[in-house]
C-alpha cells in the first residue's frame, strides 16, 4: 500500500521524492507542509505534526512512533497563542524510535537521535544524542 500512500499524500501537496516511504500508520498533519527527498522514511506511529514545513533530506529516517512536533505556544502570552516553526531532519540522519523533535529543530546531515532522546535544539552534524534533553554523546564514524 505505499504506493497508495505516497499517491494520496503527493495528492494533497506533500513533495514526496524516488523511494521514500510512508508507513501505514504514520500520521501527517498537513501534507502540504511535509517534503521527503529521495531515499527516505517515516516509520510506522510517527507522528509529523506540521504546521511549519518538515523537511527529510536524502536517505534520512524517522523511526517508529517518534513525533516530529512543529509547534508550540507563546507561554508569556496570557492566551497562549501558536508559534510554529519548520523541523529540518538531514541528509543521513536517523531519528529513533519515539524520539521527539521540537519546533524549529534542525537534526544536521548524519546525527543520530536515539530512541526517547528529546531535541529542542539545532544538532552538530555526525553527532550521536541521546538522553532529556538530547546531549551529544559521541560522534558518528562511519566504517567504509
Amino acid at each position: 500500500m505505499r504506493v497508495w500512500r505516497v499517491f494520496l499524500l503527493r495528492l494533497f501537496g506533500a513533495k514526496i521524492g524516488k523511494h521514500a516511504d510512508v508507513r501505514g500508520s504514520a500520521r501527517v498533519w498537513y501534507p502540504p507542509n511535509l517534503e521527503m527527498a529521495d531515499h527516505t522514511i517515516l516509520a510506522g506511529g510517527v507522528n509529523c505534526y506540521n504546521m511549519n514545513k518538515i523537511t527529510l533530506h536524502t536517505r534520512s529516517i524517522v523511526s517508529q512512533r517518534s513525533f516530529l512536533c512543529g509547534g508550540d505556544h507563546d507561554i508569556r502570552q496570557p492566551d497562549l497563542p501558536l508559534i510554529t516553526r519548520p523541523i529540518e531532519i538531514g541528509p543521513d540522519a536517523w531519528v529513533a524510535a519515539e524520539a521527539f523533535i521540537g519546533p524549529g529543530c534542525r537534526v544536521a546531515e548524519g546525527c543520530v537521535v536515539g530512541a526517547r532522546a528529546v531535541v529542542m535544539r539545532d544538532l552538530e552534524p555526525w553527532g550521536v544524542y541521546a538522553g532529556n534533553p538530547g546531549r551529544k554523546v559521541s560522534t558518528r564514524v562511519l566504517s567504509r
